[in-house]
């Protein structure tokens, strides 16, 4: 099905109208869903059997490196079946995609439940780490406790992402939440049995390089790519916090979130995730047509951009704090400043 093309004549849209003009890209092609699902999967089981059969350690490593960005795309495939973006009603697409998730430590429930939050909330100031990174406003930062404080100190510290294995996937999205509720969380507790039995079964066949190799090294980075991707799509400059009063889905997905700019490799390898504001937008646009949307629909081409140049990510990173006054995100040494100045 052919979305229309809204051509960029056509007067502003109201955000009726641009949520209903997002709709027929919503229109899913199951064919080419279970080609992107079954195509997805051959890859990432076809480069890491060569990361771990490979003859030469060199060969391992450039394969479970090529494995780590095909996981973060079977990743994202989960993401759109979660979302009912594709193969909704699919009860075999369900077994696939929810087993691969809790091989990725990301256990169906809560996964649900922390991004489901995240999509209601995106763009608010707060202090929860639930399905984001927490967003404190200056004020808040001056009114929080020393425990508060380091709390979020370590939740937007760039180690904590560069250690996403553990502290994202492992702790923060199945440790902690099956902790809390295991009867309504059990499969995140599950992914951790799944996740460590296969580790240990690769490394019973084929010994530790062969586990490494094949699934500790593709996963660290997958990890890493992925929590990097989620945190710069929403942290970046130029990103606004919302008034309660002006939150809508629109305005929160065309001020407060990104697009990302990447050449085609990489957007195949990140499933389109790069398209992020429109996802944010129509949540049940499969992530084939996510450009497609974009490209058919003017008020959506002019997004807040930011790209996996060292620059743009160094910049990202710096990025600490709301000022509710000025109206941006603020480094450390920026809200020292601000802070200094408002209270002379």
């Amino acid at each position: 099905m052919n979305a229309p093309v809204i051509h960029a004549a056509a007067p502003a849209l109201s955000e009726r109208e641009l949520l209903a003009a997002t709709r027929p890209y919503a229109a899913e092609s199951k064919w080419r869903s279970w080609w992107h699902v079954g195509s997805t999967l051959g890859v990432i089981g076809g480069v890491l059997t060569l990361a771990a059969l490979a003859p030469w350690w060199w060969l391992q490593l450039i394969a479970s490196l090529l494995g780590a960005l095909v996981m973060v795309r079977g990743f994202i495939l989960f993401h759109d079946f979660a979302h009912g973006a594709i193969l909704r009603n699919s009860w075999t697409a369900r077994l696939l995609l929810s087993t691969y998730s809790m091989i990725f430590l990301a256990g169906v429930s809560y996964w649900r439940e922390a991004h489901n939050f995240h999509h209601a909330h995106v763009s608010e100031n707060h202090d929860t780490s639930q399905g984001s990174f927490p967003i404190m406003s200056l004020k808040d930062w001056g009114e929080a406790s020393l425990m508060q404080r380091l709390f979020y100190r370590i939740n937007r510290n760039p180690v904590t992402i560069l250690l996403a294995y553990v502290t994202v996937f492992l702790f923060s999205n199945t440790i902690e939440p099956f902790i809390r509720h295991p009867l309504k969380h059990w499969t995140s507790g599950f992914s951790v049995i799944v996740h460590a039995g296969l580790i240990v079964t690769l490394w019973l066949v084929g010994g530790p390089w062969t586990a490494f190799f094949a699934f500790l090294l593709p996963y660290s980075v997958a990890a890493v790519l992925g929590a990097y991707l989620f945190y710069a799509q929403h942290n970046f400059p130029g990103m606004e916090i919302l008034p309660k009063e002006e939150w809508t889905r629109t305005a929160a997905s065309l001020r407060s979130t990104s697009y990302m700019k990447t050449n085609r490799f990489v957007d195949w390898c990140i499933g389109s995730i790069s398209y992020h504001h429109v996802h944010h937008l129509n949540s049940a646009i499969p992530f084939y047509r996510l450009k497609e949307a974009m490209d058919g629909i003017p008020a959506l081409q002019n997004p807040h951009t930011t790209t996996l140049h060292p620059r743009d990510i160094w910049r990202c990173l710096r990025l600490k704090l709301w000022d509710e006054v000025d109206h941006r995100m603020l480094t450390w040494r920026e809200a020292r400043h601000a802070m200094r100045a408002r209270s002379a």
